[in-house]
């Protein structure tokens, strides 16, 4: 299985921070598999932000919650990040990555996005 993160590198504060995830070698839709977008920022620990998964439902971190969209495009086989009103608190990597009942098994690069005007 392989997970790519794509989407801009850079991003205004206030507008609304958009990545994708295209997965290869393994449906999104499968049983028992979550699907989900964790970040972090220079110098600090990894945050996790929120998952979807086999069935479409979702779950998000408390704290991001009220700003943030994970939703799938099953045809592509793909999941999307969506995080608003961002600030430049929100650079970071992000990374998505395929979780199961115990582990984050399989992880993308990750892609560095930038907040600033």
């Amino acid at each position: 299985v392989q997970l790519q993160e794509s989407g801009p590198g850079l991003v205004k504060p206030s507008q609304t921070l958009s990545l994708t995830c295209t997965v290869s070698g393994g449906s999104i839709t499968t049983s028992g598999y979550g699907w989900t977008w964790i970040r972090q920022p220079p110098g600090k620990g990894l945050e996790w932000m929120g998952a979807i998964v086999y069935s479409g439902s979702t779950g998000y971190s408390p704290s991001l919650k009220s700003r943030t969209t994970i939703s799938r495009d099953t045809n592509k086989n793909q999941f999307t990040l969506q995080l608003s009103s961002v600030t430049p608190e929100d650079t970071a990597v992000y990374y998505c990555a395929r979780v199961t009942s115990s582990a984050y098994d399989f992880w993308g690069k990750g892609t560095m996005v930038t907040v600033s005007s």
